[in-house]
């Protein structure tokens, strides 16, 4: 960008209490680059706490859930024109726009951008829908893709976390506008080791929402096979979600709650000791975009097994720097959980993802990416 620094627009789908952190942190980036940004976003953005710095204006758009397939096709087109009115009222005072959570799907923002004469950068996070077709189904998915390839079109510039994933998002035709940034930056102060590995008992881990795509059920169904094999092992469940009352089911009929901590939402201020009690996090997601919770983990000292998702092959290097599992099949997951506890070198694989932290998931490094990206945009 010019020495003048340019008004940054900022759009995302009303996000969930997951995408809080991702959202700040973005927006954090984004206020040392811009003169002034303007966030159109919704749901649990509300509770960004960055929005009362000077030059950063929130906006609000409400978005109704349902049930019915055919009222959530015409909320979801509501919602999106609800955005487009927004971008039109604030036209004057953004050089560009930025889209992020949910960007890749909507289409009448991105069109009313073009409209307005303005570029678009096209933030893709999470992993691609064809890796969600056996959770939302063959249809919403081809839907999602669909739109997203118009988008992709239509965007002045693609960022991705990895070069990685320009094949997985089948972006060849687009890499002489692809761009490699994130957002994700951790405070150190907080998240930092405060129990040596060593001094932690058994204690295995899934920290999230407890929803489909997160593969919960799959990992309440590797319990029994996991605790069969290694008494010792106890397990710890943080989160909340629609699928939270199947959990505590499950539990109650396997009579497991002797061996499983349910211990609910687990606030960010008391994610770190919750992270430093545990062993091992496992992260059996069929989709993520981060995700964050596996970068505070290694931050705190805590290895990671997760699935291939997100920006974990970036980060996850199997027996190097955490584990990495075929698939998120109860019974890969029992089997690799005990392969990572037996570990001769789960000491030395915690500090090494600690030290990975601590070198490239800095603010710096996250503002150098993104001013890098947008560039020449104004």
């Amino acid at each position: 960008m010019s020495k003048q620094k340019a008004n940054i627009g900022l759009v995302t789908w009303p996000i969930l209490e997951a995408g809080v952190a991702p959202l700040q942190s973005l927006i954090h980036v984004l206020y040392s680059l811009s003169n002034e940004l303007h966030v159109i976003t919704g749901g649990a953005a509300c509770h960004v706490s960055l929005t009362a710095k000077p030059g950063v204006h929130l906006y609000l758009i409400e978005q109704e859930s349902t049930a019915n397939a055919f009222l959530r096709v015409i909320k979801n087109i509501f919602t999106q024109l609800k955005v487009s009115r927004r971008m039109c009222k604030i036209a004057g005072h953004v050089d560009f726009w930025i889209f992020f959570f949910g960007g890749s799907v909507l289409l009448l923002p991105m069109l009313t951008a073009k409209l307005l004469r303005r570029s678009v950068v096209l933030a893709l996070t999470g992993s691609y829908p064809d890796d969600m077709r056996a959770q939302i189904g063959s249809l919403i998915s081809d839907v999602v893709g669909f739109l997203t390839k118009i988008n992709c079109t239509l965007s002045d510039r693609i960022i991705i976390y990895s070069e990685s994933l320009i094949k997985k998002w089948g972006l060849e035709k687009y890499e002489y506008k692809v761009a490699v940034a994130n957002e994700h930056f951790l405070d150190f102060a907080k998240f930092k080791l405060l129990r040596p590995l060593s001094e932690r008992g058994s204690l295995i881990g899934y920290i999230g929402r407890l929803s489909q795509e997160k593969g919960i059920l799959n990992f309440i169904e590797a319990i029994p096979n996991l605790v069969e094999r290694e008494d010792s092992v106890e397990i710890l469940i943080g989160g909340e979600g629609q699928l939270g009352t199947k959990v505590i089911q499950y539990l109650d009929e396997k009579k497991l709650k002797n061996k499983v901590k349910f211990v609910g939402w687990i606030s960010h201020d008391d994610l770190p000791d919750y992270l430093n009690q545990l062993k091992l996090l496992v992260i059996p997601s069929y989709t993520e975009v981060g995700p964050y919770i596996a970068f505070e983990a290694m931050a705190c000292g805590t290895p990671v097994l997760a699935t291939l998702v997100g920006s974990i092959p970036d980060v996850v290097k199997d027996g190097e720097t955490g584990f990495i599992m075929e698939d998120n099949s109860p019974e890969c997951i029992a089997r690799n959980v005990l392969r990572a506890l037996n570990h001769p070198k789960l000491g030395k694989i915690a500090d090494n993802a600690r030290t990975l932290m601590e070198k490239e998931f800095t603010y710096e490094a996250a503002a150098q990416g993104y001013s890098s990206v947008l560039q020449g945009l104004r």
